[in-house]
């Protein structure tokens, strides 16, 4: 058994490779060999949010804070909130952020296939993140 204090987290900027905006990554674990999960919590600033990205055996987020948005490419952009649980399956492009007036927290649950939870693609765009706005 391993006990992580809260006072022995780390939190860091979310790098700009894969995030847009003003991201804090607190409470990042991954658990040891063999199991391949990963976990953190993530703090998203009003209008910061992911950039396009899969997961090759799918992702849960619980929404802690907030409100958010999450869209998988294709479909439409949806509202999330405190208490609100999301699965994305394998593979599903999406991104996930904050709204652009509020903040939102969630935790982020997912394993790793041959040592990668995560496959990044391209920033998400304004018009893409806000389509109302920039019409």
């Amino acid at each position: 058994m391993e006990i992580i204090h809260l006072e022995d987290q780390q939190t860091v900027q979310g790098p700009a490779e894969t995030f847009s905006g003003q991201v804090r990554i607190s409470g990042l674990f991954t658990a040891p060999s063999p199991a391949e999960l990963s976990t953190g919590t993530v703090t998203f600033e009003p209008g910061a949010r992911t950039h396009w990205h899969t997961h090759p055996l799918g992702q849960l987020l619980i929404v802690t804070d907030g409100e958010g948005w999450i869209q998988i490419e294709g479909q439409a952009r949806q509202d999330i909130r405190q208490g609100d649980m999301v699965w994305i399956e394998p593979h599903t492009n999406h991104w996930h952020g904050a709204q652009d007036d509020r903040s939102m927290t969630h935790i982020a649950i997912q394993q790793a296939e041959n040592g990668s939870p995560v496959r990044w693609g391209a920033a998400v765009s304004d018009a893409e993140y806000a389509p109302e706005q920039s019409e």
